[in-house]
């Protein structure tokens, strides 16, 4: 039987820590907001929906829209040429590729995930991308799962189905969605928090693919 995996973007395939929090240190800039954030704090909030994050950063529910608007025209313009590939990334899509169907599950935006993809020469391993914009619920929500399954024209009762990421987000939406969810340690989740929610976690992309090539 095929299987299929779906992969996180963010700390799982892509690394685009530096482009994300530059964003949100201009949005701020820009909105004179006047509360002082660090780094890890929207580190921390990395692989959250951008209202979320903008909205546990401090910002006012009522301008949290203005905010999220503003950093998506910004994001847009420094994204490509301030995000990689994550070590291993390359070689593990080459990879699963051989034996797996491919999709891509994200809180991204899909219309700045696209020209990510593109850019990094990686866009040709997936049939579907499923971004914030095709859905009402995001991760934890198993609906950007059930949304890529369709994509995809899958059963999920008849088809061998994984998850790969590297925040509880993603655990928790396999498993409200009844797949495999695969953590990796490539990103934001650290070991203890991810193996509350999956008891297979490794380092990154490359040995949770070695592992699914193993015959589980």
């Amino acid at each position: 039987m095929t299987k299929i995996i779906l992969f996180d973007l963010d700390g799982t395939i892509i690394d685009s820590t530096e482009a994300i929090v530059e964003t949100f240190f201009y949005v701020f800039s820009k909105k004179g907001f006047e509360k002082q954030i660090a780094d890890y704090e929207i580190k921390r909030l990395i692989g959250y929906p951008l209202d979320i994050m903008f909205a546990n950063l401090g910002v006012e529910q009522q301008y949290v829209d203005e905010y999220v608007n503003e950093y998506k025209l910004r994001y847009r313009e420094v994204s490509c040429a301030k995000t990689v590939l994550i070590e291993n990334a390359l070689k593990s899509l080459e990879f699963a590729s051989k034996f797996a169907r491919l999709g891509v599950v994200t809180t991204k935006t899909a219309l700045y995930s696209h020209p990510l993809l593109e850019h990094l020469n990686v866009g040709h391993y997936f049939e579907c991308l499923i971004g914030r914009e095709h859905v009402i619920n995001p991760k934890p929500h198993p609906e950007p799962i059930y949304k890529a399954i369709e994509s995809m024209k899958l059963d999920i009762n008849k088809h061998d189905i994984y998850m790969i990421g590297d925040t509880k987000l993603d655990l928790i939406a396999s498993g409200n969605a009844g797949i495999k969810g695969i953590g990796v340690l490539s990103g934001y989740g650290t070991k203890e928090e991810l193996s509350l929610y999956s008891d297979k976690v490794f380092k990154d992309t490359w040995d949770a693919v070695n592992y699914l090539y193993n015959g589980r």
